[in-house]
């Protein structure tokens, strides 16, 4: 499997690709080609863990081939920068880990989970300069969720749930109270905002996705998100600890002046980035993940180990939103 040396040398990359353009391999190297067959981008291919590829394109299925000999994974995404097919490298045939993760019926790592979200939100508050009273009221209120769910070990699923919704919806209308923020609403693309944190969780959810199947996890057994068909449970469990990465990120955008509205489109009440005017965004939203991805694979790795060898619940990770770090 990935060690975390080898994998700092890892690159991902976005390929925006034009009319023509064409992905290829040559010497072990993924290519990008214009229209007139010169070669516009090449990297290396035993440094690349993931590409994702925007736009129109042509591809070999030589490339197809050399993603899975070199274990990266390739998300196609259309202009939008929705996400349309996966081919996915991974590890296959760890039996013992997906037994592991059937006969899996408690809530303990659900409630880490949760509990870790809650305190990374209420750190992404506090590391706002000049706390108003909506955010420190907003923080006394996570801590007293976050308190909640300590204190009550016997939560059912639907408790868990409602806990975390009620603490996302005060932690969501204090950090973008100066944005015009009615509600979190997933893929509605209502307003700027819901749009930016829609990519950013995408991008997100893709990286981790690639984690876990390093390691052979099926993607699709929560331990916190129940199965429903086709959506990655598990996915959707683990990405719960580093939203705040993007939603803090989001933030700073704003109070950059990074993002303006000329920029999006208005189509059918929701809001859309197209084409090379989506390149700033994904450019800070890509920097943020890149910043922190030393820390998400030491994550999914002590997520990993613990898991297997069937570690008590205070063994399992827990991440840190403002020193980064893993602790256990």
């Amino acid at each position: 499997m990935l060690s975390l040396p080898d994998f700092k040398e890892k690159q991902i990359i976005f390929a925006l690709l034009s009319h023509g353009e064409k992905l290829s391999f040559k010497n072990d190297n993924i290519v990008i080609l214009n229209e007139e067959k010169n070669i516009k981008h090449q990297s290396s291919c035993y440094r690349l863990f993931s590409l994702f590829v925007i736009g129109h394109y042509t591809m070999t299925t030589g490339l197809l081939a050399r993603a899975k000999k070199f274990g990266f994974s390739i998300v196609f995404m259309n202009h939008s920068l929705k996400p349309y097919a996966y081919w996915n490298a991974g590890t296959e045939g760890n039996v013992l880990l997906r037994k592991k993760q059937y006969d899996y019926k408690s809530l303990d790592i659900a409630l880490r989970l949760v509990n870790n979200k809650i305190e990374n939100q209420i750190k992404t508050l506090q590391k706002i300069r000049n706390k108003e009273d909506q955010i420190k009221f907003a923080v006394k209120s996570l801590k007293a969720y976050k308190n909640k769910l300590l204190s009550h070990k016997n939560l059912s699923l639907k408790e868990i749930l409602g806990l975390e919704g009620i603490a996302s919806k005060v932690y969501f209308q204090a950090l973008f109270k100066d944005y015009s923020w009615i509600a979190r609403r997933p893929r509605v693309k209502m307003d700027m905002t819901n749009c930016l944190l829609d990519i950013g969780y995408t991008l997100l959810f893709n990286f981790i996705e690639g984690l876990l199947r390093l390691y052979g996890f099926d993607v699709y057994k929560g331990v916190y998100h129940k199965e429903f068909y086709q959506r990655k449970s598990l996915v959707c469990d683990l990405v719960e600890p580093f939203r705040p990465i993007i939603d803090y990120r989001i933030r700073k955008a704003y109070k950059l002046n990074q993002i303006k509205k000329e920029d999006f489109t208005l189509s059918q009440n929701q809001y859309r980035l197209f084409g090379k005017k989506s390149l700033p965004y994904l450019s800070f939203l890509i920097e943020s993940l890149i910043l922190n991805k030393t820390d998400i694979f030491k994550y999914i790795q002590s997520y990993y180990r613990a898991f297997i060898r069937g570690k008590v619940i205070e063994e399992y990770p827990y991440h840190d939103f403002l020193s980064g770090k893993i602790v256990c």
